[in-house]
């Protein structure tokens, strides 16, 4: 049995260039798309955390108001004063049950903003030294002047 030699085909010059064409163009998508993804997350971070701002003030806020509401109840304990901080309490604690899961999406948030911060810094780095590679490498030939013959 006589085998058969296996021949390599040489890839044509005009393959590679599109081959990194499509290499540059992607790495460029890269980068414009994570500028994109931090843009978006940044938004919905800040407003978390505008929102745990406010959510915050309103917990004070009521906290003073208890203890306003429970002076009153010690010094005239009726059933409309005991009534004003049980109601006071309750929205207390629901206001620290939405702080807690509103705490848990806004550390999801920071972690997801962190790491799509550190993928566009490099993409971005990537694309400013292809870019430049690029530039460097596609600048025209200098045209060499011919030197006037010695006579």
């Amino acid at each position: 049995m006589a085998t058969k030699k296996k021949t390599k085909k040489t890839v044509k010059g005009a393959a590679h260039l599109k081959v990194v064409d499509s290499a540059i163009s992607s790495i460029n998508d890269v980068a414009a798309a994570a500028t994109k993804a931090v843009a978006a997350t940044e938004k919905e971070y800040k407003k978390l955390t505008k929102t745990a701002k406010s959510m915050n003030k309103k917990r004070a806020s009521l906290m003073k108001k208890a203890k306003i509401a429970t002076n009153r109840m010690k010094k005239d304990a009726s059933a409309a004063n005991k009534k004003a901080v049980s109601v006071i309490k309750k929205d207390i604690a629901a206001i620290k049950k939405e702080l807690a899961k509103h705490k848990s999406v806004k550390s999801v948030v920071s972690e997801e903003l962190a790491t799509l911060k550190s993928a566009s810094k490099r993409a971005i780095a990537y694309a400013k030294v292809v870019a430049g590679a690029d530039k460097v490498l596609n600048k025209p030939k200098k045209k060499k002047r011919k030197k006037k013959a010695a006579i």
